[in-house]
């Protein structure tokens, strides 16, 4: 549900280039305040890329990006952000509360040092996320849905009002991609803000979707599900002829008889720390805010 008509997002005539490819080419879209935006599209298509030139850690070969109304600076504090990054979170013995407080901090190495404001903020974000019993567990004995929820937590410290949450459903089962996509939804509505959240597939997130940003073959299409998911707007973005298929409340987009989605990531199964072709990432982006100061934090994620 889109609570006020003010812009979030847009992006105006915008080319990206990474390795010298054009990721995306002259696409303009506008994403408004309070919306919930699922980023599709196949592996390579720029899902990561466009997140990484919201953050000013990519930049535009040409065209504008606004981010409430402000042009791209790397650093935002208005700017929560999730990377595809995970790996190696599900053997560190630090305690999921000093993990969410790192981020605050912004210190690497070592447990935080924490301030008043600091731990406020920490309780706050553990709240909103339903974390608090998690907050006294180290991270080695939680699931994968658990460390999602405690990393969503990290993304909302700074109070921001644009969240960029890079494939979180990675390596999570149905049920706990089911779990994070409702948390997110609840969190979004709760605060008014607004979220792009990359995936695999649109299934897990079809009840809580209010519009699809599909990338493809360098173009982006904007729209709710029905405008945006169908024959003629995916074959354009693809290159090549793509159906849709709608069975049982889901839908499928198939490439002859083979589903895209299982084409596109076949490579991903068995290892949930696989990432978009077009990676190159800075390990340490964790998200873009801070308390009280401007700069990309680097923590250990």
């Amino acid at each position: 549900m889109i609570h006020e008509s003010k812009t979030a997002l847009e992006v105006d005539r915008v080319t990206l280039e990474l390795g010298g490819r054009a990721i995306l080419n002259d696409a303009s879209f506008a994403v408004h305040t309070g919306e919930f935006i699922g980023v599709l599209g196949p592996n390579g298509a720029g899902k990561t890329t466009l997140m990484r030139a919201l953050l000013g850690l990519v930049p535009v070969a040409s065209g504008a990006i606004r981010v409430n109304g402000e042009a791209v600076v790397r650093g935002n504090p208005s700017i929560g952000y999730m990377p595809q990054i995970r790996a190696g979170l599900a053997n560190r013995r630090v305690l999921g509360r000093d993990f969410v407080a790192m981020a605050a901090d912004g210190h690497r190495w070592g447990l935080p040092h924490r301030d008043a404001r600091t731990r406020a903020d920490v309780e706050r974000v553990l709240d909103l996320v339903g974390a608090r019993q998690l907050a006294a567990r180290p991270l080695s004995e939680l699931s994968g849905g658990e460390r999602q929820r405690l990393l969503l937590a990290q993304c909302l410290l700074g109070n921001p009002r644009l969240l960029l949450l890079d494939e979180p459903l990675i390596s999570l089962d149905p049920r706990h991609q089911t779990s994070v996509v409702e948390l997110v939804r609840r969190v979004q509505r709760e605060l008014n803000i607004t979220v792009l959240f990359s995936a695999h597939e649109l299934n897990p997130l079809l009840n809580s979707l209010d519009r699809v940003l599909y990338l493809g073959n360098g173009r982006a299409a904007l729209g709710t599900v029905d405008e945006v998911i169908t024959k003629p707007v995916l074959s354009r973005l693809y290159g090549s002829t793509i159906d849709v298929m709608r069975v049982n409340g889901r839908i499928f987009v198939m490439s002859g008889d083979v589903e895209i989605d299982k084409l596109d990531h076949a490579h991903e199964n068995g290892n949930g720390h696989q990432h978009e072709h077009e990676h190159e990432h800075d390990h340490g982006h964790a998200h873009a805010h801070s308390h009280g100061k401007k700069g990309t934090h680097t923590h250990d994620v």
